[in-house]
């Protein structure tokens, strides 16, 4: 079965051109002009992948984001008008998976939709669950408590977070956090991993300004600590 892709674009001209490009490659693909209809065709065809603009009339690209990561971990890759960092590195604290900036090489959106598809969305242990004195978390239920407190992470963030709980104790450069949770074909910034962990450390921590769970090892990466169940 194709894998089914949905292109979420306000412009015409857009759905119409990376809709070509996509089919040609043998997707079946979806389109919606804007964040409401989106989401609603999101649900309706369940797809694989989302091609995501961030200027959207009635609902933005962000607040689309934030609610499929709410209900799903299908693939997004943002497109945006805008070049500054900061809106980059909104769409990926929310949850996308790669982003675009227009305007943009259709054969380039085309390769960077094959890269996200090739990662995949291995888990990095088979354990369903992880259980340490004050953190536990259960890899089925994609669910997060610290004490009885439930956590609410987004998809990434609960992988980020079960990635270094996985290995605790361990100090993880950003490079092997990027392979194992983004993939090796991720063309971000190693940044994205400190902006994630920021998010995390946020819900996770009592007190963010100084963490006690995942630990920065300066020049070098975050490691995850809690004492033995």
């Amino acid at each position: 079965m194709a894998v089914r892709i949905l292109v979420v674009d306000d412009e015409a001209s857009i759905r119409n051109l990376v809709r070509a490009y996509l089919e040609a490659e043998g997707y079946t693909v979806h389109t919606a002009e804007d964040g409401i209809q989106g989401l609603a065709a999101f649900r309706r065809y369940q797809p694989e992948l989302v091609v995501l603009d961030v200027m959207l009339p009635g609902m933005d690209g962000f607040e689309v984001l934030q609610q499929i990561r709410r209900e799903s971990e299908a693939y997004v890759l943002m497109l945006t008008a805008k070049s500054e960092e900061a809106d980059r590195v909104i769409g990926l604290t929310v949850g996308a998976d790669d982003y675009l900036t227009k305007p943009f090489s259709p054969r380039e959106l085309v390769a960077r939709v094959k890269a996200i598809l090739r990662r995949g969305r291995q888990a990095v242990t088979e354990d369903p669950v992880l259980t340490f004195a004050h953190i536990r978390i259960d890899s089925k239920r994609f669910k997060v408590w610290r004490d009885e407190q439930e956590i609410d992470l987004t998809a990434l963030e609960f992988k980020l977070l079960k990635t270094l709980a996985t290995y605790a104790g361990m100090v993880l450069s950003r490079e092997q956090l990027l392979e194992r949770v983004w993939g090796y074909d991720f063309y971000g910034d190693e940044r994205v991993v400190d902006v994630h962990i920021g998010r995390i450390r946020q819900k996770l921590e009592p007190d963010p300004a100084h963490p006690r769970y995942i630990i920065t090892v300066r020049g070098i990466g975050y490691k995850f600590e809690d004492e033995p169940a």
